[in-house]
């Protein structure tokens, strides 16, 4: 009876010592950063419904977003906040369907090959002088 409790405990202990290997060198990898999906996905720009962003490109200071107004009237853009740059606030008109192109200067973005991961504010007001927040997502390597 001794001989089995014995075969079940080393059989328990080494399976036990065999997963705590597997778990220290899974939380190293993390902590080193191996596992960490953010640098395989791609770039991307993202804003809600009526609201297209065209094209992106972030530099150590600045971000510079392209948008596009589909959302059937002109907008009147009143701000615009990506991440911690300097907020956009000249109030700009985008016609249905025009897009343009909006710069934001004093970023603190990271160094050149870094991976930028941040929210995009946008405050615009419609024909009917009702105003709106919208918010996005920008992931873009910086340049």
């Amino acid at each position: 009876m001794n001989k089995k409790g014995q075969a079940a405990m080393e059989f328990l202990a080494t399976y036990g010592w065999a997963l705590l290997v597997i778990v220290v060198a899974i939380s190293a990898l993390a902590t080193f950063g191996v596992l960490n999906a953010d640098k395989f996905l791609p770039e991307r720009c993202i804003m809600p419904s009526g609201i297209a962003c065209l094209s992106h490109k972030a530099t150590t200071d600045s971000v510079q977003v392209v948008l596009q107004n589909s959302l059937g009237q002109t907008m009147l853009v009143t701000n615009l906040v990506v991440g911690d740059c300097s907020a956009y606030t000249s109030a700009t008109s985008i016609a249905n369907g025009g897009k343009i192109t909006f710069s934001l200067e004093g970023c603190s973005n990271g160094g050149a090959g870094t991976r930028l991961k941040t929210d995009i504010n946008l405050t615009y007001r419609d024909e009917e002088v009702i105003y709106h927040t919208r918010y996005g997502e920008l992931i873009a390597v910086v340049e």
